[in-house]
């Protein structure tokens, strides 16, 4: 084999390399597979979880002020030759100052009230990265479920949409060769392509709301722009009735809500700095330890008046701050009873919001269930009118208008769907309900 059949070879397993990495990756999910591939790739709990990451260090900083700071140093002095003389009368002494280097440790230490209580608000702040890591696990699960069903209902949709134009096309053929035979007049045909055309452009327009929720799904899941998306789900699975209905009898635990638990957590972190205020009447205290090894260079001994060892503690009280300290604390207790107020309201509001989305379930449930008798009857009505239609009972208006109405039941069906799973998921969502 020759060099140039080599390079080809090579150029053409590169090319293919590259072919097979520009092909589109398939994923095929039901929704808790949704659901769990967004929670391992979702850029947004990504950033969630990196901030419980960062909360930890930060905990850390504080926690390392209270503990024992430890530096070393050396340095280095040369008087380039020159000497001390030291005269007393007409006698005196020459000190050579020789250059000389120093070695140096430093142990200190330093504590304050400050210190202890901004380490339990910094251990505060952790736990609120992770209420607030879980609640956009929630929030991300919601969000997959909820564009997961739109997709089904929207296939939902344009099957139903199908089926109607089948039905339309098949009546407009039977109304033109109807007009050619000179038994009908070609309004009627005319009339029948309008709402064949009228429904054509409708399953356009579906099936671009469907390309666009297919792609926020994706992006939902964190997904490359390229894949595509297989979704195993159904409608009669994800809608659940019976489910559905067991969840009204579920209890609400008011301290299981995410946003409750965090706003508790606020309350706790704004007491802790109502006693941070008070901190500031408390002494600092403060300790040290030093060990200094001073060498010289020079033949000759210098003086050495450095000691070795040294330590040293200190404490600092304050007595008068011109009523600063006073107002940071009035400050303090006034944020406590704001955030004291703040919870209470939003138990109030919560509780309210409890009864208002049971509510909208039991009222999403009834509605879809009517919407369901709707449509069957709308379709039976549409198809007699079409078998009139064809034996010359019925005009066709009457089609229009059934066809009109179908496209009205048809609608108020998949709205209904709509309503109902997202009363269940925003009461599943309140509840916080362990799936």
């Amino acid at each position: 084999m020759t060099y140039k059949n080599i390079i080809i070879g090579m150029m053409t397993l590169v090319a293919l390399a590259g072919a097979a990495a520009a092909q589109d990756t398939t994923l095929t999910l039901s929704v808790k597979e949704a659901e769990d591939y967004a929670l391992d790739h979702n850029r947004t709990l990504q950033n969630a979880t990196l901030d419980v990451r960062k909360a930890e260090a930060v905990k850390w900083q504080t926690l390392g002020t209270m503990l024992p700071q430890v530096k070393a140093g050396f340095d280095y002095s040369n008087f380039c030759g020159y000497e001390m003389e030291m005269r007393m009368g007409l006698a005196g002494i020459t000190i050579p100052m020789n250059p000389y280097g120093t070695v140096s440790l430093t142990a200190s230490v330093a504590l304050t009230g400050g210190q202890i209580v901004g380490t339990m608000m910094s251990n505060l702040s952790k736990q609120m990265s992770d209420i607030t890591l879980r609640q956009t696990e929630q929030s991300t699960r919601k969000n997959v479920q909820s564009v997961y069903l739109s997709i089904l209902v929207m296939e939902k949709t344009i099957s139903l949409l199908d089926s109607s134009l089948t039905n339309l096309q098949s009546l407009q053929k039977t109304a033109q060769n109807a007009v050619n035979a000179g038994a009908s007049e070609q309004v009627d045909a005319d009339q029948i392509a309008i709402q064949v055309n009228s429904m054509k452009n409708n399953i356009n327009s579906s099936k671009r709301s469907l390309e666009l929720l297919y792609n926020s799904l994706i992006l939902q899941l964190g997904a490359a722009p390229n894949t595509r998306l297989v979704l195993t789900g159904t409608l009669d699975n994800i809608l659940d009735i019976g489910n559905t209905k067991a969840l009204m009898a579920e209890q609400f635990d008011i301290n299981r809500n995410y946003s409750y638990q965090l706003l508790k957590k606020s309350e706790e972190l704004s007491k802790k700095q109502v006693l941070m205020a008070w901190m500031n009447y408390l002494p600092t205290l403060s300790a040290y330890y030093q060990y200094s090894a001073k060498t010289y260079f020079g033949k000759d001994e210098g003086m050495n008046m450095t000691p070795p060892n040294m330590v040293g503690a200190s404490i600092s009280l304050p007595i008068f701050s011109s009523g600063v300290n006073a107002a940071k604390v009035r400050e303090a207790k006034i944020n406590y009873r704001e955030t004291m107020n703040t919870v209470a309201n939003t138990e109030d509001a919560l509780m309210v919001q409890e009864r208002q989305l049971r509510y909208n379930l039991v009222s999403a449930l009834e509605n879809y269930q009517n919407q369901s008798e709707n449509i069957d009857v709308s379709q039976r009505v549409f198809r007699n009118i079409l078998n009139k239609y064809k034996v010359g009972m019925a005009s066709s208006l009457d089609v229009t208008n059934s066809s009109n109405n179908l496209i009205t039941a048809q609608s108020n069906y998949i709205q209904a769907i709509m309503q109902l799973v997202n009363a269940r998921i925003e009461l599943e969502d309140l509840l916080n309900l362990q799936r």
